[in-house]
Order: structure tokens, then sequence, then C-alpha cells
């Protein structure tokens, strides 16, 4: 630790005909010991005694010990510029200035900053950059303004700190002398006091002239000799050498696709990895559309195509060959409701599915999402149609039937004319007729209860679309556990309004009331058949197709 005083006391009884007051101008520096972390600060003291050879260093800052620290006796008042964090005096951080009385627990204490008149408003300022800093301490009738500022800056119109503080009370034989103290311990910094000004008062106050102040020392670590400096260069050049085979080598495999001999038929739907990877930027962040339980799903952009969706799935190699040949046969279904499924790649565990971007988003977002505007009952009418129509197709059109297994609001996009399409193909399967293949795909409240236990068939790709015209015609969810036990499941409470001759009660209400009520009653009974417990019992499509589009 270290002090340095005016060997001459500051007389407060002289200043008996006048308020008591004083202004202190001085400039300092705190530089951090290279490749360590800098440590503690300095303070500048009125004290009754220049005798403090029994205070302690480190965070005591050469002013007290753990005796004397909060002791009236002590009679001392310093200002401290910290830049230790000490939690045995509650300090605020490691860079802040304090007003402190007897005590090292400021009576008032901020972050180190200064006031910036061309700006208006506080900056921070490091006091342990190694930078000159000035300061200003005004006292005058019993107030105590601390003012701050880089070198060279005029002195602000706004003090950092401003406390009333009773200088009597402290200095009761109105003595004390002035200077500094400053210290360090396991933290290591230098310190500089670099010019000082002192006076009774602001106006009397000798300027500082800055151009004489000696420069800060500017202090680096000691280089040390090394014997690695004897093989540096040729580790340089084989680290170089291996970056560049790596380099040539990342490159090599960043496009690396697996091609193999019985994909040739196949060639008209493959895409190369290379075209997907930049028309996805990359499969970036900015490009990830969602997520879903079977992958990541990807945006991205094709000249010759325009917008499309890129799905990512995680495929196993034995099921390679019967899952791309059902790809390459879905991408064959045509109907102007379909999402178009424009083809495949494939790299090692990893299959790649193209389709067409639908603008207009989910209907999903549209019945449950503030961000888009509520669909109009023509709209989602002409909407069930569109899919009713598609799934005829899947199951009554195309050349083999094809089971969706997963229809729902969220696999049902839409154009930028509203118009609907029926996607979401990830894992559908075929199937001649007669042909069943195990269930356990699909979504709690489009299931058909045979389906959760036995197969999946037509039937149930039936149960999926009434519960979908329920959840379109009402604005809610197949199944919501939030929602009260009766009203729970959507099926049950549709068919006890039914049975309460109140069927409007289930219509959503942000319809409004616009509606045809024939309408709307048809679609809702129809779902209710589509949804029978029974499979029979339930219409096949070419019916539901009949039916809705009668009205």
């Amino acid at each position: 630790m270290g002090h340095a005083f005016f060997n001459r006391p500051f007389d407060f009884g002289s200043a008996s005909s006048q308020s008591l007051s004083f202004s202190t101008h001085f400039v300092f520096a705190l530089v951090p010991k290279p490749g360590v972390d800098g440590g503690h600060g300095i303070a500048f003291v009125l004290s009754s005694s220049m005798d403090l050879t029994k205070a302690d260093p480190a965070q005591y800052l050469g002013l007290f010990n753990i005796s004397t620290n909060g002791s009236p006796s002590s009679q001392l008042l310093a200002i401290e510029l910290d830049t230790v964090q000490s939690a045995e005096f509650d300090d605020i951080n490691k860079n802040h200035v304090g007003i402190n009385v007897n005590s090292l627990r400021s009576v008032d204490s901020v972050s180190a900053s200064y006031y910036s008149d061309r700006e208006g408003k506080n900056k921070s300022l490091a006091l342990l950059s190694g930078d000159s800093i000035e300061v200003w301490i005004d006292y005058e009738d019993t107030l105590l303004n601390v003012t701050l500022a880089p070198l060279r800056n005029e002195k602000p119109s706004k003090p950092l700190l401003s406390k009333a503080i009773n200088l009597t009370a402290i200095f009761p034989d109105q003595q004390a002398f002035v200077g500094f103290s400053a210290a360090t311990g396991s933290l290591v910094s230098y310190q500089y006091m670099l010019g000082w000004s002192f006076s009774r008062s602001r106006v009397s106050l000798q300027s500082l002239d800055i151009s004489k102040l000696p420069t800060v020392p500017r202090l680096r670590e000691p280089k040390k000799t090394s014997p690695l400096l004897i093989v540096l260069p040729v580790a340089l050049a084989l680290v170089v050498m291996v970056v560049l085979g790596g380099f040539y080598l990342y490159r090599r495999k960043k496009y690396a696709e697996i091609k193999e001999p019985w994909e040739k038929e196949y060639g008209p739907f493959r895409y190369s990895y290379e075209s997907l990877y930049k028309a996805t930027r990359g499969f970036k962040e900015d490009s990830h559309f969602r997520k879903d339980r079977f992958g990541e799903v990807y945006k991205g952009t094709m000249s010759l195509v325009g917008d499309i969706v890129v799905n990512k799935l995680h495929v196993a190699e034995e099921g390679m060959k019967q899952f791309v040949a059902e790809v390459v046969t879905m991408g064959s279904l045509k109907h102007r409701s379909l999402v178009p499924l424009l083809g495949y790649c494939r790299r090692k565990g990893e299959l790649f599915l193209v389709s067409k971007y639908m603008e207009g988003g989910s209907v999903d977002q549209y019945l449950f999402h503030d961000d888009k505007p509520p669909l109009s009952w023509s709209q989602r009418l002409a909407i069930l149609k569109d899919i009713a129509s598609a799934l005829c197709y899947l199951h009554m059109g195309a050349s083999q039937a094809v089971l969706h297994q997963d229809i729902k609001s969220s696999n049902v996009l839409l154009n930028g004319n509203l118009q609907g399409f029926l996607g979401g193909f990830r894992m559908a399967r075929f199937h001649d007729y007669g042909f069943t293949v195990s269930a356990a795909v699909g979504t709690i409240g489009y299931m058909a209860l045979e389906q959760m236990q036995i197969r999946a068939s037509t039937r149930t790709d039936v149960y999926a679309f009434g519960a979908f015209m329920l959840e379109v015609t009402c604005g809610r969810r197949p199944f919501d556990p939030e929602m009260p036990v009766e009203k729970r499941h959507l099926v049950k409470w549709v068919c006890e309004c039914w049975r309460n001759g109140s069927l409007v009660d289930a219509i959503d209400t942000k319809l409004g009331g616009k509606f045809i009520p024939g309408e709307v009653e048809m679609v809702l009974k129809l779902g209710l058949l589509c949804t029978s417990t029974l499979p029979d019992s339930r219409p096949d499509m070419t019916h539901v197709v009949a039916y809705i589009n009668s009205h």
C-alpha cells in the first residue's frame, strides 16, 4: 500500500467567516499487470492523521484494518475508485466510485461513468483501462459532488455522485490532511497519479496543464524464448497441409450421394444433393421451416421449380429401396388437390423428399392462430370439398389404393387463393384392394378405435376425414385435454348437441353467424357419420364426395 498527502493539514477553522468548501481536480491511471486480473483501486482521502501504517492493503485500500473499519474514531472521508468487487463491503461491482465515511462500506456508490453533454446521457468508463481519467471533487454547503471524465474532456455539467456530507461531524477538530491512498494484494495493478490541484473554492482552483502531464507507461508481458520457435515453421507447414487436405476431402464429400443401380428407372424423380443444398442455403437455420416427428423440414427455392419444401428423413438402409419406390409412386399421383411431390434425394441413412411449397400455410393456422384471419364458411366448405375429392382419388382413382393415414388440419395446406391441398404423405403405404397394413400411424383425435388396436384401412382414413370436417366447422381440435370432460372429445360433444337439438352450439363462433344453416347441418351430420364407431357404417369417399357436393 502507498500514501501521498500534502504535509500540512487543511484547516477548517480558518474558514469560519465563510461557508466550508473545497475543490480538487486530479488525473490518475490504473494499469493492470499483464497476464493477470487487475486490482485494487485508489482513493482521494481527507484524514485526521497521515499515519495510516496500521491499515491493511488489498480490499482495505491502505485506509483501515478489520478493527478500525467502521469506527467513528477513524475520522476519515474517502472517495474510492475501486476495481475489485468485495462482498465484505457490499460493493456493487468491480468498476465503481464510492463515498466512504469512516468505513469502506460506501454511503453512496455507482458504476464508473461520466455525463456526455454532447449526447445528453451517461457513458460508461473503465477505471482499469490504463487510460488517463480526470476527477473533480467539489464540496460546498455540505454537498459533496464527484465528477469523472476521460482525459481532455471538458468537465461534465452533471456530477456522477452528489451526497450531503457534514465534514465538521467527521472532523471535530476542524482539520484534515488531504491526499491519496492506494493498495494491491493478490490482484495487482499499477496506480499512477499524474496531476493534482487543490483549493478552498472552485473559483480559485488552479487548472491543470494537460499537455505537461507525464505519459502513462504501457506494460507488456515479458517475451519468453521457447524451443518451440525452432520447429514452428515446420509445424505451421504441416498444419497448412492438413487443413488443405481436409478442405479438399470436405469439398469432395460435401455433395456426396448414394446411387444404386436399381434407382436408374427413377432418374426423372431424382434431385442432386448439391441442388437441394444450394436451394436451402446449406440447410441453415434461416431456411428451417419446422420440425415434426418424422424429421426436419426446410424451405428453399429452385430456379425452374420455384419455392419448394424439403423433408429430411432418417430411414434405415434396409428399407430404403421399398421407401423410394413408394415415394416415386406418390410422385406419379396427379390430382388438382394433392400437394405435388416433386422427387427425392438420398444420402447414407437420409432421405430427402421434395414437394411444392404452399404459400397459404396450413388450415390449423387459420383455425387456431391469431396471426391468420378466420376462414369464412364458404372458404371452409370449399376446402372440405377439395380434400374430399383428393382422398376419394387416393382410395378409388389411383392405380393402387393409397392410405393417407394422417389426415389432419396441419396436413391440409392452402395456396395463395386459399384452395385446399392434401399433403403429409411421408408415412403413407400402398396396397391393392384387400391388402391391409399395420397401424399405429396417425394423430390422437383423428384415429379410429380399430386403427389403434388392429390395422388401418380406407375406413380409418374416412374416420380421420370426418374428424377433420367437425374440426373445420367447429373451430376446435378433435381432442382437447384442456376442455371440460364433456367437451373434450369433439365427436362425442357434437353428437350430444345433435341429440339435444342444438347443433348450432357446436359451430365455430369466429364465423359470427355468417353461414348457411343447411350446409353446416349437412357437414356436421356427415362428419358424425364418417366417425361412426362401426367401420362398416361409415360411407366410402365416393359417397362422401356426392353428399358434400350436393350443397
